[in-house]
């Protein structure tokens, strides 16, 4: 920013005279007050300032040169001593002034450099900026300029394909020469526009590619997807049990469409519930589709195909099941035939848990196998005949064909095994043989004797009658029907039993049906796998390998498995952990479509009939085919008003786990055949929880039903009194109408309830209120005696009515 002397002197504090003589004395001539002062000027200027000599007082005379000194008078002289005298102070007083308006005016100088230098900056800012937009201007003209060249290029090829189309529209007429356009005077006013080749490699503008878009939807329009008229039909593939969501994927439709059809059906179900194959082919059909039911090629399916084996069969001994209703003799049989006393060591005498022997007859071997034949142990039965190569049907002479005899016959004709009918106790007094078979010919099972096909011996397992010629019939029905396994090669076989022993851990009974069982194979038995590490035949005897058609324990698997379960030998732990865990996973989606089936069906229960009371139980026993039979039997005790619930089972003692489980649940705890330990007493002292021990199964099942009984509403019934006829009504301010009233039968009480009969009609149940004998209350009133009755908010009584007194008594229902 320039200075001018008139500015410069204000800052200085001085007057621009005073300003120019400086600079004139300094060698700057020509300023005056408006005149600018230079950078270079202005430093000078400073310096002048710096450099100038003390003024002297104005009292001072200065004289010109060539000028005469002039005469000095008296006064002269003491004005001039005067003015000495003061010359030193004032000198000093001028000095300082002098020193502090010098560093004012370095002082301004300095600000003055500072705000030129802040000014210079912004007036470069400002021409930068400026730069910037007159540049940005252009860019913006050039854009546009380049624009309206596409765009009249453009004009000008649309124009020509326009008048191509037109040309080639018309009829040509000869070969005469087209007319030029003369374009002399274009080129001197118009100027030509020169387009430049187009690059692959350049930015196509917005409206290119916006074009450049719709080509290629365009094209792709030929060729993309065409939205269905008519509904697709898919054949949907259903592999046993399947979850709402992989449903509705497979039919390609939503989730929600599915659950509409289920609850259309009744089956109320989320999204990740698990469905079972009939209700997913319903939906499938009932929504369009076709339904295939498919067998998807499990882990567990390789397995057993891998398994299976092209070695020669070799003979085998027949595996004989000896089945029967209770107490007919079953074991006694068998422990002729093995020359031991099983039977003495059961518990009430019956068989609770499957037995397998081997025993030698003649120089063959037959495996027997003895069954429960109490009622509770069905499934026992089950295994037994599905194991089984012939049926030993064991029926007591002096009882004949019981309930659990014909179930094993069925049993029997289910599997499709032969049947030999053992009829024992012929040793008893009175005894008719041929009864027992009139009445098993009603059930299809005829003897030979008849002609039928079926063999019946006549035995006594007491005294041995016919236990010779029973083995023949076992040993030629063998012989005939030639039954043969694979020796060699894996072993196969099937859980008869399995228990929890001290001292030896995990215990489980197998029977092996093909290939060889070593020590040291990997197992699998339903959930569980393991190592053999010990083989014990059924003498106690330790093996190191098991043949076909043995009964043996087996000991090293990882948990206890179920009685019924597949045995089956790998090649490796980790083969055999995994087609355990495949099973566990099976079993768990199993179990919770049960639940969420269960839930339902207690839910529309509550509904319609209100809550339903219920037994919980927590069963623990010695071997798992009991309780198993046991579940079986308390949950078949389960009725439209008490069910009973097992919460928990289990092989092995009640531990202080069980009892928490029992007290959370408020769960009966039943141990059959095991007992608590020490702990566990006390923990179910303390919580209140009752332990009940059984040894034999139907005291276990009658005490449940004693426990239900109590649980049942009692049974309400209604016991007529007596029976009053109205002769007169009487009219009273406090009681209102009294019914004078004649007791024909029994007695009329106090409180009691009635009902009005009017030609042996109910016209009114209620009350009676008061009870009178003549002006007297009364408790009761018998026969033959008139009394007047009060009903309790009724007052239509009329002579000639019946008045029928009666009362309610409770009692207690059993199942």
């Amino acid at each position: 920013m320039a200075h001018t002397v008139q500015t410069l002197s204000k800052l200085l504090k001085k007057t621009p005279d005073e300003v120019v003589t400086i600079l004139a004395n300094a060698g700057v001539d020509g300023k005056n007050s408006d005149s600018v002062i230079s950078t270079e000027e202005r430093k000078i200027l400073m310096n002048s300032l710096s450099k100038r000599p003390i003024r002297r007082s104005s009292m001072s005379v200065f004289r010109k040169a060539g000028t005469k000194p002039n005469t000095v008078s008296a006064s002269d002289v003491k004005v001039k001593v005067r003015s000495k005298r003061l010359t030193q102070p004032i000198t000093m007083i001028d000095e300082q002034s002098k020193v502090a308006a010098n560093e004012m005016a370095r002082a301004a100088l300095a600000a003055l450099d500072a705000g030129r230098n802040a000014d210079e900056i912004l007036l470069a800012q400002d021409a930068r900026r400026l730069e910037i937009v007159r540049l940005q201007k252009a860019q913006v003209e050039v854009l546009e300029i380049q624009k309206e060249t596409v765009k009249k290029v453009q004009e000008k090829e649309a124009e020509k394909k326009v008048e191509k189309l037109k040309t080639e529209d018309k009829p040509k007429e000869g070969n005469k020469p087209k007319r030029l356009r003369n374009t002399s005077s274009d080129n001197n006013t118009r100027k030509q526009l020169h387009v430049a080749r187009h690059n692959p490699n350049r930015k196509l503008k917005k409206k290119d590619r916006t074009h450049l878009s719709q080509k290629i939807q365009a094209e792709q329009a030929q060729h993309a997807f065409q939205k269905p008229i008519e509904k697709v039909i898919h054949e949907v593939a259903i592999v046993g049990n399947i979850k709402v969501t992989e449903l509705a994927q497979k039919m390609t439709t939503k989730a929600g469409e599915v659950l509409k059809v289920l609850m259309g059906m009744g089956v109320m179900v989320t999204l990740n519930d698990v469905i079972d194959q009939d209700t997913a082919m319903l939906v499938v059909e009932e929504m369009g589709h076709k339904g295939i039911i498919s067998v998807e090629e499990t882990i567990e399916d390789v397995l057993i195909e891998q398994l299976k084996s092209n070695e020669n069969e070799s003979a085998r001994p027949p595996i004989v099941t000896i089945m029967g209703h209770v107490d007919h003799g079953k074991t006694s049989l068998l422990d002729y035939i093995r020359q031991a006393k099983i039977a003495h060591s059961e518990v009430g005498g019956i068989t609770q848990h499957i037995g397998a022997y081997q025993v030698q007859s003649n120089g063959k071997i037959i495996t027997f196998i003895d069954t429960p034949g109490h009622a509770a142990f069905s499934k026992m039965r089950s295994r037994g005949a599905n194991v089984t190569d012939i049926v030993i049907l064991v029926v007591a002479a002096d009882d004949g064909v019981m309930p659990q005899t014909i179930e094993s016959i069925k049993h029997t004709q289910i599997v499709g095994a032969p049947m030999i009918v053992a009829i024992n106790k012929i040793d008893k007094e009175g005894v008719d043989v041929d009864k027992i078979k009139q009445v098993l010919s009603t059930y299809d099972v005829i003897s030979e004797d008849w002609g039928g096909d079926v063999i019946m011996v006549p035995v006594s397992a007491h005294t041995g009658e016919g236990v010779d010629a029973l083995l023949d019939a076992i040993s030629l029905t063998a012989e005939i029907l030639e039954f043969s396994a694979v020796s060699e090669g894996p072993a196969h076989g099937t859980v008869l039993e399995a228990r929890l022993e001290k001292g030896r851990g995990k215990v489980t009974t197998i029977l092996v049906q093909s290939g060889t069982l070593n020590k040291g194979d990997i197992m699998i038995a339903g959930f569980e796998y393991g190592k053999v590490k010990q083989i014990v035949d059924d003498k106690g005897k330790i093996l190191k390998l098991a043949m076909p058609s043995m009964p043996v324990e087996v000991l090293g698997l990882s948990g206890v498995p179920n009685s019924g379960d597949e045995v089956v030998v790998v090649g490796s732990e980790k083969k055999a952990r995994e087609v355990a865990d495949f099973r566990k996973s099976k079993d768990r989606e199993v179990q919770l479509q049960k639940q969420q089936a269960s839930k339902m069906e207690n839910f529309l229960m509550k509904m319609e009939k209100g809550d339903i009371s219920t037994v919980n139980v927590l069963l623990k026993a010695d071997v798992r085919g009991s309780a198993q039979a046991l579940i079986e039997a308390l949950e078949e005790l389960s009725t439209d008003e008490v069910r009973v619930k097992v919460v928990s089972s289990g092989v092995g003692g009640i531990n202080n786990t069980d009892i928490t489980l029992a007290a959370t649940s408020s769960a009966l705890v039943l141990g059959f055949n095991v007992r608590a330990d020490a702990v566990a007493r006390k923990t179910a002292d303390n919580e209140g929880v009752r332990i009940e021990y059984y040894s034999i199964i139907y005291n276990l099942i009658n005490d449940v039903k004693a426990i239900m009984s109590g649980l049942l509403s009692p049974e309400l019934s209604e016991n007529i009194i007596g029976i009053a006829s109205v002769k007169n009504i009487f009219k009273s301010q406090k009681m209102g109408d009294i019914a004078g009233c004649m007791v024909d039968e029994g007695m009329v009480k106090r409180d009691s309830l009635i009902r009005v009969l009017r030609d042996s009609v109910v016209i009114f149940d209620g009350k009676l209120e008061s009870l009178r004998r003549f002006k007297d209350d009364v408790n009761e009133v018998k026969s033959g005696t008139e009394c007047g009755i009060g009903v309790l908010n009724y007052k239509d009584v009329q002579p000639g009515d019946q008045i029928e007194i009666f009362e309610r008594v409770e009692r207690a229902r059993i199942l």
